[in-house]
């Protein structure tokens, strides 16, 4: 396969190793509700064909809250997909208007490594948001400031490519995005081959919020230079997406894109990679 779609199972490999972060629980609307220290170990058997992934949970005290969490697989579900550079989603490849329904999404970059996951309740409302905050353990790498909007001011090109679950060839093209600041507002232009929209959102504290259609997305800035841009509620019949971004430089941002039809079903992942080339 080409440079752009690689084969699946060595870009998983670039996760192995142990990963010492905390599970956060958010509110839909950004708030922490639990935070659990964990240990994640992903470790390669029969010279890297299979994974064997153990998730360790502790409390304050460091002591484990439960038994160790033990998963083996040679094998990637029809649901997952991974990029190049490590960035990969799993998820329900289909939506269902009466049952529960998520999907994670995750980065990796360097000795550091950055997922989140959103629930849906079988009513299609946003029930809460899992932050998950690693680091390679004995490694320096440290947490990133909480996401501002100040941060991401500016004109910002980038990279998109996009993969599919039927393994057809990717698409990969140019995007340019224009974030502006006036008071409580914020406009935002994003370009690319055939697209020109321009959206405006209301700031409010640490929630950016679309408006001008039903269940409009919100975004939310979160700790460790992430955000989300999810939907409070799935409207059925119409299409969706779920992104979560993450701001690694000053200058350099990741956004992975998971798209879902007006039928429910999953379409795509997208890889945004993009720099801040002006300033606002």
């Amino acid at each position: 396969m080409s440079e752009l779609f690689p084969e699946q199972w060595p870009s998983l490999l670039q996760h192995l190793g142990d990963w010492k972060g905390s599970f956060t629980r958010l509110s839909p609307d950004g708030n922490v509700q639990k935070d659990t220290p964990t240990l994640v170990s992903l470790e390669g058997l029969n010279e890297n064909k299979s994974i064997r992934q153990t998730i360790r949970r502790f409390d304050e005290n460091s002591q484990e809250i439960s038994p160790p969490q033990v998963l083996q697989y040679s094998t990637l579900n029809r649901g997952t997909l991974f990029f190049a550079n490590g960035a990969f989603s799993v998820g329900a490849m289909q939506f269902s208007p009466v049952s529960e329904f998520g999907a994670e999404l995750g980065f990796i970059h360097g000795d550091r490594r950055l997922r989140l996951v959103p629930l849906f309740t079988n009513t299609s409302e946003l029930s809460s948001i899992t932050l998950i905050r690693e680091f390679r353990q004995d490694t320096a790498a440290t947490e990133l400031p909480p996401l501002s909007i100040e941060q991401l001011l500016g004109t910002w090109e980038g990279k998109a490519i996009v993969l599919y679950p039927d393994w057809r060839s990717p698409d990969t093209f140019s995007t340019r995005l224009l974030l502006e600041r006036q008071g409580d507002r914020l406009s935002q232009t994003l370009s690319a081959p055939g697209l020109n929209l321009t959206s405006t959102a209301i700031i409010n504290g640490s929630i950016v919020q679309f408006s001008g259609e039903e269940n409009a997305m919100r975004v939310l800035l979160l700790p460790d230079g992430a955000s989300c841009t999810i939907p409070a509620k799935i409207t059925n019949r119409k299409p969706f997406f779920l992104e979560v971004g993450w701001l690694v430089k000053e200058n350099l941002r990741y956004r992975l894109i998971r798209r879902y039809d007006e039928r429910g079903g999953w379409v795509n992942l997208t890889l945004v990679t993009e720099r801040k080339v002006t300033k606002s």
